[in-house]
């Protein structure tokens, strides 16, 4: 039997990827407002995917699952949302997350944000979090997990991932994967060696900056970001975060100095760099939606790995004295 789960805010679909490539989950519905999101995830998955308005969902009528999902808007959290938290109103999804957890009383809840959400606010902002989840009868666990060290993806990506339990036995069952020792190599993900269309290609007829391009992008094994005025080299030999704004211009999406010149990741690119297989099908749409839909996305390797930890917990904790998991 597969543990059967709810995906909120699922984007493209990278947390339901993770935990179906264990083998243990199955998503049975999923919610994602925006179209074009939600057009690369009809592309990939089969079941019900939901495109409304997570407030005018009927929480009532959702399907009784195992688990639930989400990976609510971060920017009301991160550097880029300027801190706002609870007072930007995207910070009021967690708490559409909340209505959905008490009307299905899932086994368990897996959350993912950024790394801020812990020191946003001096700690509230979590806290109340924590704290909401625990009133809810989870008993919670949480970290920090780069995608470099927990992923072998070649990307510096820290997440905040938060996993509750309603069964204390599983809980304590739980575990946080162990780092990994990051093998793949940005060559592994990037196509260095092959001309690829004209639109990537930085040149001095098409930018007026090429010249401090040509200059300070000189190598091959690491990525280069454009900030407006200077080069700025990504000294770790890995990619920098990836954003949800590469697509609203040049200068967010990292540059590589290819055999061919120097030019900017292509959307697949991307999303090799957030761990999606080759087969993963990306629509015919505009690549700024492509970029942003990357960016916005999680690393599926270290989701993956943590699904596997939870489906452990839940087997072991099963081995002791059967559990109930109401379906």
């Amino acid at each position: 039997m597969k543990y059967r789960a709810i995906s909120l805010f699922a984007g493209v679909g990278g947390l339901d990827l993770g935990f179906e490539q264990t083998g243990k989950f199955e998503t049975v519905w999923a919610n994602e407002f925006d179209e074009k999101a939600a057009l690369t995830y009809r592309s990939n998955f089969n079941n019900t995917l939901s495109t409304l308005d997570i407030h005018e969902v009927d929480k009532e009528k959702l399907p009784k699952v195992n688990i639930v999902l989400s990976g609510f808007p971060c920017q009301a959290f991160s550097v880029a949302g300027y801190r706002l938290g609870f007072e930007d109103e995207r910070g009021d999804l967690f708490f559409e997350t909340l209505k959905v957890i008490n009307a299905v009383e899932p086994e368990v809840v897996f959350l993912e944000n950024v790394k801020n959400l812990v020191g946003h606010d001096s700690g509230k902002t979590f806290r109340i979090i924590y704290d909401a989840l625990e009133q809810h009868g989870y008993h919670i666990k949480y970290q920090t997990l780069n995608a470099k060290d927990y992923g072998d993806v070649p990307q510096n990506r820290e997440r905040i991932y938060i996993v509750g339990f309603k069964n204390k036995r599983v809980y304590e069952k739980f575990d946080f994967p162990k780092p990994t020792e990051l093998k793949k190599k940005l060559s592994d993900v990037i196509d260095f060696d092959n001309q690829l269309d004209e639109r990537y290609y930085y040149t001095s007829g098409k930018q007026s900056f090429y010249d401090l391009l040509e200059r300070d992008i000189v190598s091959q094994n690491t990525l280069y970001q454009w900030r407006r005025q200077y080069v700025r080299e990504n000294k770790s030999n890995v990619s920098p975060t990836l954003t949800a704004n590469m697509g609203t211009g040049g200068h967010n999406v990292p540059l590589i100095l290819s055999n061919h010149g120097i030019r900017k990741l292509t959307p697949r690119e991307c999303f090799n760099l957030q761990g999606f297989p080759s087969e993963y099908k990306l629509p015919d749409v505009a690549i700024s939606h492509l970029y942003k839909q990357a960016g916005n996305s999680v690393v599926v390797p270290v989701i993956k790995r943590i699904a596997k930890k939870i489906s452990i917990a839940l087997e072991k904790a099963s081995e002791v004295e059967p559990i109930q998991l109401e379906i």
